[in-house]
Parts: C-alpha cells; structure tokens; sequence
C-alpha cells in the first residue's frame, strides 16, 4: 500500500509541473494576444486620423476643381470678348486701311519676310545695302500708318479694351493654373495617405490573424491545463483515501497489539506473578480489570 502511495504522489507532482509549464505558457500567450490587440487597436486609430485627413484633403481638392471651373468659364468668358474686340479692331484697321489705300498687316508681312531674307541669305554689300533701305523704309511706313490709326477715336477706344481685356485674361488663366496646381497637390496628398491606408488596413487584417491563432492556441492549452488540474484533483482525492485507509489499518493494527500486549499481562496476572505499574495501566485500558 505504501510503495501504491509513493507512485500516486509521484504521478501527482509529474502533473502538477505539466501543469505549471502549460500555464506559464498559455499566459505568455494571453500576454501576446494582449500586446497585438494593443497594436492592432493602435493602428486602427491611425486609420481613423487618416480616413479623416484623406476625407479633408478630397474635400479641399472638390473645392478647388469648383474655383478651377468658375474660373475657366470667367477666363473663357474674358477671350471671347477679347476675340470680339480683337475682330472689330480688325474690322475698323480694314476701313482705315482701305480709306488710307494701306494695308498695314501686308506691309508686316513684307517686313518680316525681309528681315528674314537679311538673316539667312548671303548677299553682297550693295544688295544688302539696297534691302536695308527697303526694310527701313517699311518700318516707316508702318509706324506712319500705326500712328495714323492710334488717332482714330473708335481704334484707339478698341485698342484700350483690348489690351485691359487680354491682361484680365491672362491673370485669369493664371489664377486658374495656380488653383488646379493646387488641386493637384491636394489630389496628390490624398492618393499617397490612401496607399498608406491601404497598406495599415492590410497590417491590421494580418494582425487581427495573428490574434485569432494566438487565442486558439493559449484555449487549446488552457483545455489542456483544466484537463491536467481535474487529473491532479481526482489524484489528490485518491491519495487522500488512501492515507486515510493506511491510517485506520495503522490504529487497528496498534489497538490489536495493545490487546494481545494486553492479554498476555492479563494471564501473567492470573498466574500471580507480579506486574508493574506499566502492565497495571495496560490492563485497565483494555478493560481486563
């Protein structure tokens, strides 16, 4: 019964540090489901601020390609009546031209050819000396006739509109450049915060992965344990029987000594032979006297 003992007690520790690797390791475990969720928690509020500034950056972007458009339409509004005044300013030079017997932008014409027949054609001295006189003579011609035409009221009003009117034009078409430059920018933002969001999301699927097959694992090992502490339980009641059956056997083995000690002073007692103090109390406690 004894050597039985032994190996229930030794099968119970055996259990018993089995049973404490198994929860050291599952709460290992728990520690790192607690620090991914941490992470994935983390990084789940980054996606938040970033959905917010990619939200921030699109609006701002809608905003402009609006004043992109208000402004184009102003801009192309501006070019047509400066094409308008362009061609009235063309209409009033004809009549001036065809009053006057001068067509000024044949004479433009001539000039640049001229200069051009100067720039790139080999000549000798005199000819060149010759188209010089020709190309001079052009030029005062033109300005001649410039000057004659910058004194007629109805040009010189139409030549005024047309310059205002292209300048407007031209800062138009410039505030529209900067502001689609703008709404560029703004696009640009947006698209590199939406792959950096794209790239976040993909780390917290995979996070959220590791997550889930942590927690099977740390489960299938806390079943583990519960199953190893139910063993150890089951052990402790068994050998707590068995220690309370050694200790009854122990006492009966004890009480039928103490009788038959008993007995035997009992028959000395009988025969007369002298007992001492001892074998009296011996036989008192067995009832004998």
């Amino acid at each position: 019964m004894a050597e039985a003992l032994d190996d229930l007690i030794a099968e119970k520790d055996k259990l018993q540090e089995k049973a404490n690797e198994l929860k050291e390791k599952r709460n290992k475990l728990h520690e790192k489901s607690k620090s991914l969720s941490d992470e994935r928690d983390e990084l789940n509020k980054k996606i938040r601020d970033l959905r917010n500034s990619i939200s921030n950056h699109k609006k701002k972007r809608d905003e402009l390609n609006k004043r992109v458009q208000h402004t184009k339409e102003q801009r192309n509004n501006l070019n047509k009546t400066h094409s308008e005044i362009k061609k009235q300013i063309e209409k009033l030079e004809r009549n001036r031209a065809s009053s006057s017997g001068t067509n000024i932008k044949v004479l433009k014409k001539q000039l640049r050819t001229l200069e051009n027949e100067q720039m790139t054609k080999p000549m000798s001295p005199q000819k060149e000396k010759k188209l010089i006189e020709v190309i001079s003579d052009l030029h005062s011609k033109i300005k001649e006739h410039e000057e004659k035409l910058n004194k007629d009221p109805k040009l010189k009003k139409a030549l005024e509109e047309e310059k205002i009117l292209k300048q407007k034009a031209e800062k138009q078409h410039d505030s529209v450049e900067k502001l689609a430059d703008r709404a560029q920018e703004e696009h640009h933002k947006m698209i590199d915060l939406v792959k950096q969001l794209e790239n976040m999301i993909k780390k917290v699927n995979e996070t959220q992965e590791k997550i889930v097959v942590t927690k099977i694992e740390a489960d299938t090992i806390h079943k583990e344990f519960i199953e190893k502490v139910d063993k150890i339980h089951d052990l402790e009641r068994e050998i707590s029987s068995s220690k309370a059956k050694k200790r009854k056997t122990k006492k009966e083995e004890e009480k039928t000594m103490a009788h038959d000690k008993a007995t035997e002073i009992f028959e000395r007692f009988k025969k007369g032979e002298k007992l001492s103090t001892e074998d009296l109390m011996t036989l008192q406690k067995a009832g004998l006297i």
